[in-house]
This record gives C-alpha cells, sequence and structure tokens, in this order.
C-alpha cells in the first residue's frame, strides 16, 4: 500500500524519462516502478524484458532491504544504487575513514608506554589521529583508483559518461558500509581483533565487487580483477609510506 511505498522515504516518481530506472532483476531499463491509480491505489510496473516486477523492493521495509544488500544479493544493490535519491555515501565515506582512523589510532597508542600527561604530548597524540586519517584517506584513494585504472583499461566503453564514473564511485563509497563494524568489533572482541579486522576487510571487498558488478553489469571475475588491481596499488602506497618511516 502507499505506506510500505512511502517507509522507505525514498519514494521516487511514478513517471520518468527513459531508462531513469532499472529493473532489479534483469538490470533492464525502466520508465516507471510503479502506477498510481489514485485513491490509494498502486500497481508495480512490470518489466518488459523479463516479465518481472521492475522493482519488488519499493514495498519491503527497509530493515528488509538492509539485510539483503548484507547479503550481497544483486537485486537490493540495484534498487539502492539505480531506484532510489540516496544521497549519503560522502558522508558514509567521512564516517568510514574516521572509524578506520580511530581504530588505527587506538592500536597505536596501545603500543606507546608513554603516559605523560603533558601537554606537548597530549597534542602529538592527537596529531597522530590527523594522521591516521589522512593515511586511511589516501589507501582509500589509491584502491579505487587502481579500480578505475583496470576498469578503464579493460572496459573503455563503459566509462566514457561523466554520470557512469559517478556512479560507479557513489556505488564504490556506498559499499564501503561494512567499515562501519570496526569500532563494534574493536570494542567487543578485543581479544580477536586480527581475526574480526580480516572478516570485515573481506566483507567489505566482497561488497566493492558486488556495487562495481551491478553498476556495470559485469560477470564476477572482472570486478574482482578490478579489485585485486586496487589492493596492488593500495599496498604500493602503505610500503612506500613505510619507507618513509611512518607508521601505519
Amino acid at each position: 500500500g502507499v505506506e510500505a511505498l512511502t517507509g522507505l522515504g525514498v519514494l521516487p516518481r511514478p513517471m520518468a524519462a527513459l531508462g531513469a530506472y532499472r529493473c532489479i532483476e534483469c538490470n533492464g531499463e525502466a520508465t516507471e516502478l510503479y502506477r498510481d491509480y489514485q485513491r490509494g491505489v498502486l500497481r508495480i510496473s512490470i518489466c518488459k524484458s523479463c516479465q518481472k516486477p521492475v522493482d519488488k523492493y519499493i514495498e519491503y521495509d527497509p530493515v528488509i532491504i538492509l539485510i539483503n544488500a548484507v547479503l550481497c544479493k544483486a537485486q537490493a544493490y540495484r534498487h539502492i544504487l539505480f531506484n532510489t535519491k540516496i544521497n549519503i555515501h560522502g558522508k558514509l565515506c567521512i564516517f568510514c575513514l574516521l572509524c578506520e582512523a580511530y581504530l588505527r589510532w587506538l592500536q597505536l597508542q596501545d603500543s606507546s608506554q608513554n603516559t605523560d600527561p603533558d601537554d606537548l604530548i597530549r597534542y602529538a597524540k592527537e596529531w597522530d589521529f590527523y594522521r591516521m586519517f589522512g593515511i586511511a584517506s589516501l589507501e582509500q584513494t589509491s584502491f579505487f583508483i587502481g579500480i578505475f585504472i583496470t576498469l578503464w583499461w579493460m572496459t573503455p566503453e563503459m566509462l566514457k559518461r561523466k554520470s557512469d564514473l559517478i556512479l560507479l564511485l557513489k556505488a564504490l563509497l556506498l559499499s564501503t558500509y561494512g567499515k562501519l563494524l570496526l569500532i563494534p568489533a574493536v570494542i567487543w572482541e578485543h581479544d580477536y581483533t586480527p581475526l574480526c579486522l580480516a572478516f570485515i576487510k573481506v566483507f567489505v571487498l566482497i561488497s566493492n565487487s558486488q556495487a562495481i558488478r551491478v553498476t556495470l553489469n559485469l560477470n564476477r571475475i572482472l570486478p574482482w580483477f578490478a579489485i585485486f588491481f586496487g589492493l596492488i596499488l593500495e599496498n604500493g602506497v602503505v610500503c612506500f609510506l613505510q619507507k618513509m618511516g611512518w607508521d601505519v
């Protein structure tokens, strides 16, 4: 009903230009997600290509959509990326980087035995946090650059337009939401932090792969190849910083 559709807070217009929406099943273009027959009567549109509902998730509760996204279902990713108006990718990126910087800063403080309350020491510790934030930002940027270079080299026809690049960047930023688990992992499972961090890293990479696959409509192999090259570039930056004498 109307209540279910508006529960997401991102209810799209019933009609739009050709290709404004995507079928979550076959990735085909659609002009509408639903048709409004007035008096609270709404009907989900049927895809002309696969004869299935264009987007069944417009009737789902946001919690169900989130669960499906965590399970890395392509349909949920298409719904979020193509058929909703979500503009939190920038804020989410900053928050994830802050979480990662805090974790690194915390580990750096644990390795330090200096407990001097002098103001100079406290300012140095604060600078360490900003430094960790900068390093985390640089590593993520190099990771994304590696992905873009690989995809542009392998499939240049898919990244010709600026809108395609922006959409892919938004998809990658949104798919890093798994990094929000960094802080709870440290607080609740401190004894198993390395293992938890490894699982979180794998989960984020799987989410990145699914975001690339859904955005560009690729097979499963090419996104992982791009991620592998991105990791190489990211590790290259880490090695460079370590040679410069920076704790990363």
